[in-house]
């Protein structure tokens, strides 16, 4: 939990810095006021800025955590037991030590061992902390290490039994935090064409662009080298299946509704493109990579140990959480909510809670990375879902980003843990369409989208995109569109009026980003087809392994929106999807120029005007008809 716990912290300070910082601003943000050298620099002291938060939220965490192991000792539970616990679900907590006053640590009970090229260094802070908590006082040590060996001590006293807890905290995420942020803040190229036989081009031409700089992403799409999408106007026979593949010397093929994708080793895109003309087909495109629209994603290096318990366990049909009505005055208990969620009184959740809470059949797709289906936060809210990349159903998140983005709409509320979901009991459909890279193809995305419609989304999250118009992933989106799904997608990272995909379809709610003082976050994307704005920076939320994470993007403001749209839904779900767009758009808080603008859409989401609206919307229900269980 350490590394994504940590990682929460790190992006609550993305917009605590970057928005304080620029001396020039005005009150019309904008390409004027961020431009690329003020961008690339934002983005690098946001780096910094990111690592130092994601020290100090580890270090919180790490003590809320000690406390609870002291508490549980107290309680009468053996130390050893509640040790070799906590070590077992929080893998950076090299060494606990349990002691008695004046007892030599050697002499405590003890799990974990320290790394033995730092022994001496640590066993010198481990002597400081007991001294310290012998004596009643709390103890953290400076870091010490170099990358991703990096570590601190910490210290906890009890002041009910005789005995104190010490512990040696592997601080690897902040090795990662710097290593990622400099891909995810597109201040390195991404992605690496040679590891993942990607093409960069600028989207118009389809020529190749080198990107070596973050100005670089902007109007760059990626796409498979020898890989076509195919659209027959008339569905062709075996035979001129057999007769194409010979032809092109194909290795694989896939079908997805009336939509094939070729792979060949002996012929590249381009080519594949003009071989397809002879065809009679309805359309013939490369076949494009998907990204998650964040910044601050880690790459897990643990691949998929310990997926093989876990399909049959995360679909748990929650109980309520509450059933009584809650004050106006109410803040949730979640541990890290008042400090660090900044952004869900910013958009009046709480107060849009006394109308509606949310509805358990009205179901979320998230069409993303998959989501860490034992995080205790998450239990009971995710219902069984599929994995694309794998074709199983089993969408265990391998990135964090889909884990964090089902956190902002369903993270449990209220119950003294972590930090609090929009909705309490909107349902999750996780759907992994993007790999352990955190790309993903445009067949698996439009696969990931229809699957998620078939099996009841009523609301689907995007956060992921590329600058490529692709008709295929367009069908896919037409197809969840018609059938009364609501389509919410990230607007992207590169600070550029360029439309990105799929936000830019009229069928897809647009979102950019805002920060804590209501400004234009410097990555986040503008343009005539954004709808609205919601919080996306620094926001903490949920993150594999039992962790949480600050993040930053337009990625974490669009899972805001989907809530949104989940808890309209809830309120009357009469509403058709476009009623539902209609009501976010009129309900929003209007920043910037007046009126809808290019940088916030029609402003700022406000959830308790929108599910006001949707209650007082022409043909609402009961809530008890809608399923609902708020007050």
């Amino acid at each position: 939990m350490w590394r994504y716990v940590c990682t929460f912290l790190l992006v609550v300070g993305f917009g605590i810095f970057l928005f304080a910082d620029n001396p020039n601003r005005n009150t019309k943000p904008g390409p004027e006021v961020y431009s690329v050298k003020y961008e690339t620099a934002s983005k690098q002291t946001l780096l910094n800025q990111d690592v130092k938060l994601t020290d100090d939220l580890c270090r919180s965490q790490c003590s809320l955590d000690f406390i609870k192991m002291v508490g549980r000792i107290e309680a009468g539970e053996a130390a050893d037991k509640v040790l070799k616990e906590m070590k077992a679900d929080h893998e950076k907590m090299d060494v606990l030590i349990w002691s008695k006053p004046n007892q030599p640590l050697a002499q405590g009970v003890k799990a974990g061992d320290v790394h033995a090229d730092y022994k001496d260094q640590a066993n010198t802070y481990l002597n400081e902390a007991k001294a310290a908590v012998d004596k009643g006082q709390h103890y953290q040590s400076p870091p010490f290490g170099t990358g991703k060996q990096t570590f601190f001590v910490l210290g906890v006293p009890s002041h009910k039994t005789s005995g104190s807890l010490v512990g040696v905290i592997h601080q690897e995420i902040l090795h990662q935090v710097a290593d990622h942020q400099r891909k995810n803040l597109r201040l390195e190229p991404y992605p690496n064409e040679n590891r993942w036989k990607i093409e960069s081009v600028d989207t118009n031409t389809l020529k190749d662009k080198v990107v070596n700089h973050p100005e670089d992403n902007q109007g760059t799409s990626h796409y498979h080298q020898n890989e076509v999408v195919v659209r027959f106007k008339q569905e062709p026979t075996t035979a001129e299946l057999n007769q194409i593949k010979s032809e092109i010397n194909a290795g694989s093929m896939q079908k997805l509704g009336y939509t094939y994708v070729f792979r060949t080793d002996a012929m590249e895109a381009k080519q594949l493109m003009n071989y397809f003309k002879k065809w009679n087909v309805a359309y013939v495109e490369p076949h494009f990579l998907y990204l998650t629209n964040s910044f601050g994603f880690f790459d897990r290096q643990h691949g998929d140990e310990n997926n093989s318990d876990r399909s049959t366990d995360y679909f748990q049909p929650a109980e309520n959480q509450s059933t009584s009505t809650i004050s106006a005055n109410f803040v949730p208990n979640d541990n890290l909510y008042s400090k660090y969620q900044w952004n869900l009184p910013s958009i009046e959740t709480v107060q849009g809670w006394q109308v509606n809470r949310g509805a358990q059949n009205v179901i979320v797709g998230v069409v993303d990375t998959g989501v860490d289906l034992k995080h205790q936060d998450l239990q009971g809210q995710l219902l069984q879902g599929y994995n694309v990349i794998s074709d199983n159903n089993v969408p265990q998140d391998d990135v964090g980003h889909g884990t964090h983005v089902a956190g902002v709409i369903s993270a449990l509320v209220n119950n003294n843990l972590g930090v609090a979901g929009m909705t309490w009991y909107n349902k999750v459909l996780p759907v992994k369409v993007l790999d352990q890279t955190g790309a993903g193809s445009t067949y698996s995305v439009a696969q990931g989208i229809i699957w998620a419609t078939d099996h009841g989304a009523k609301v689907i999250n995007l956060s992921l995109g590329n600058y490529a118009d692709s008709s295929f992933l367009h069908d896919a989106i037409k197809y969840a569109f018609d059938k009364d799904v609501a389509l919410i997608a990230a607007s992207g990272n590169d600070n550029t009026e360029r439309p990105g995909y799929p936000a830019a379809y009229e069928e897809v709610f647009a979102v950019a980003a805002t920060d804590s003082e209501n400004k234009k976050a410097p990555f986040s994307n503008y343009g005539d087809y954004i709808d609205v704005a919601a919080p996306g920076v620094s926001i903490a939320s949920t993150y594999p392994d039992n962790q949480y994470a600050a993040l930053s993007g337009t990625s974490m403001a669009s899972p805001h929106v989907t809530a949104l749209a989940a808890l309209i839904r809830s309120t009357n779900p009469n509403l058709k999807n476009t009623e539902v767009y209609e009501i976010m758009r009129q309900s929003a808080q209007d920043l910037g120029d007046p009126g809808k603008d290019k940088y916030f859409g029609f402003g700022l989401i406000d959830v308790v005007k929108a599910v006001k609206a949707a209650a007082q919307a022409k043909g609402s229900v009961s809530q008890a008809n809608a399923g609902s269980t708020s007050p």
